[in-house]
């Protein structure tokens, strides 16, 4: 089983070029299909805004297995670019995250990130997080490289350890997630730019760190090439859209609440010629035509 989907490269192929690459947030096959439809490589399936889409929670663990597992597949439906997908922390233990690690791949995933906090889980920029002995989140992610079936399939291992025991066990931590196998890196939520220059420096050539963008969140915000000059290789926006989504929502059902109407709004809306057009409805129901019965009369 390849990576390789219709022309897109694959992922790991992606980490080995020259630019670093930027992933994203997305949600539902909607939101991917507008990630792919603006030209990224990647997207990242968030966990985060599945929680607040699909329940209207916070992100703090409530989000399932076979939740994130059927919004992958829509996703891998309607999208041809790889997807990195975040799970959590397996759901479980080493045997839970063999099941995981077999249910996203086939569902379209082209590589799952990990985590070593305790479940339930919690947003990596909230307080109050607690993480697992080191020992056990090595062997979540031996468990993880045995079970995918597909060498292009990725482990993305992450740490939330700088808020709970400082930085330098966050480092030893990402030391021993590579010696297992890991093949990128996430160290959540650097305090400064000196420890993301020197965590790059340090995996430099082992294994590609991921940088996470979260908008007023403990990290200092960067763009990917301020990012990739500090020696990051990959960059995720997991929740950009939809704090986009959030501010516009918010406005336009108090111009509708105010005005009884959605005028006001229309010059910041798709009409109903536009959707369509964004769907390519003509396009599908033009694929569906081809098996209309008068065709085989």
């Amino acid at each position: 089983m390849s990576a390789q989907r219709n022309g897109y490269t694959p992922l790991k192929q992606q980490l080995r070029g020259p630019d670093i690459v930027v992933a994203p947030g997305c949600f539902d096959a909607f939101s991917a299909m507008m990630v792919a439809r603006a030209g990224f490589s990647t997207a990242y399936v968030t966990g985060a805004s599945i929680a607040y889409t699909r329940l209207g929670m916070p992100d703090i663990g409530l989000v399932s297995m076979n939740e994130v597992a059927q919004t992958v597949s829509l996703i891998a439906e309607r999208v041809e670019i790889p997807l990195i997908v975040d799970g959590d922390t397996g759901y479980g233990n080493a045997l839970n995250v063999r099941r995981t690690v077999r249910l996203f791949e086939a569902s379209g995933a082209a590589a799952i990130q990990l985590e070593d906090q305790t479940f339930p889980k919690r947003c990596g920029h909230l307080k109050g997080k607690s993480v697992v002995p080191t020992g056990e989140m090595v062997g979540k992610i031996k468990a993880a490289c045995d079970a995918r079936r597909s060498s292009d399939f990725l482990v993305v291992a992450r740490t939330d350890a700088i808020a709970v025991n400082g930085y330098d066990d966050a480092i030893e931590r990402a030391e021993r997630f590579v010696a297992a196998g890991a093949d990128v890196l996430f160290i959540e939520a650097p305090e400064s730019e000196q420890q993301q220059r020197d965590m790059c420096a340090r995996f430099k050539g082992r294994a590609p760190l991921l940088a996470n963008m979260v908008e007023g969140g403990a990290t200092p915000l960067k763009n990917a090439k301020e990012l990739q000059s500090l020696g990051y290789g990959l960059v995720i926006f997991p929740g950009g859209l939809f704090r986009a989504y959030s501010h516009m929502a918010t406005e336009y059902f108090a111009t509708l609440k105010r005005d009884g109407t959605t005028n006001a709004f229309r010059n910041r809306m798709y009409d109903f010629k536009q959707i369509n057009e964004l769907l390519e409805t003509d396009k599908v129901l033009a694929q569906g035509g081809q098996y209309d019965a008068k065709n085989f009369s």
